[in-house]
């Protein structure tokens, strides 16, 4: 798997790459990342990579032919490097893009990769977008300063994915969204000391009663996501991943119409 990051600051990728846990996703080879600095495929002096745009306003626009001279050499790059590889999604972080979730980032973790683009100032040119990418991602309704972060955050998501990453690899499975939780949120966790400021761990967690437990995690889950994503409850209602047991413990909570809807 290798991703290639199109960006006017590779710098920002530094700590990244040399931190945290899944630097092993990168030091191991499992995700390869090389990063292109824009401004080597810019022409002039100054290496101008934007310019105002027409029509007026504020800000600026990046240029279409520098972004895709870089383009071009990447694809030529991969190609030398490993002649029968499909071309790979080429991936701009926008606004209008499909919002990042974890299905997202499943489907990223087991392919080939791709070509991500780091935006700046105003956006590119709107004839690059037309002729060259295929997938905008957004990471939600605001908006940063550039692209690298939302491109350091696919990246992080996808690295932890990657078998040998985690210390347990097992542990991503129980995340929030994961499908081993029908996409719901994970519950809360607890650890050592058994009472911080007279705030007992739930007693259930030191019973050693597996089988208890789990059921106390599912309603937590339950919970959770009924409080803070109703809406994650409605899409795994919609997708059977509800147990009367679970429905019950909903109606039990005054979750008022859960039950109901479901045979509407």
């Amino acid at each position: 798997m290798r991703f290639d990051v199109i960006t006017l600051f590779p710098e920002l990728f530094a700590p990244f790459l040399s931190s945290g846990i899944n630097r092993r996703a990168f030091e191991t080879g499992a995700v390869e990342l090389k990063l292109w600095q824009l401004r080597d495929y810019a022409d002039g002096t100054y290496r101008r990579v934007d310019d105002r745009p027409f029509g007026g306003g504020p800000g600026m626009v990046m240029l279409a032919e520098p972004l895709e001279k870089c383009l071009l050499a990447i694809r030529h790059d991969r190609a030398l490097k490993n002649p029968s590889e499909k071309p790979v999604p080429v991936v701009l972080f926008s606004p209008i893009g499909q919002p990042l979730n974890h299905a997202g980032v499943e489907e990223w973790s087991q392919s080939d990769g791709a070509i991500l683009i780091c935006g700046r100032y105003e956006g590119l040119d709107q004839r690059f977008i037309d002729a060259h990418v295929d997938v905008q991602v957004s990471l939600g309704d605001f908006v940063l300063s550039g692209g690298e972060i939302a491109a350091i955050a696919l990246l992080d998501a996808v690295a932890r994915l990657q078998p040998g990453v985690l210390n347990d690899e097992g542990s991503h499975q129980m995340d929030s969204f994961n499908p081993a939780l029908d996409g719901l949120l994970d519950c809360g966790h607890f650890t050592r000391p058994e009472v911080w400021k007279d705030i007992n761990v739930p007693p259930v967690l030191m019973s050693g009663h597996h089988a208890e437990i789990a059921k106390w995690r599912r309603q937590q889950s339950l919970v959770l996501t009924q409080k803070y994503r109703p809406d994650l409850i409605v899409g795994a209602r919609l997708a059977g991943k509800l147990s009367t047991q679970d429905e019950n413990f909903l109606f039990s909570l005054g979750a008022s119409g859960l039950v109901e809807s479901k045979s509407n």
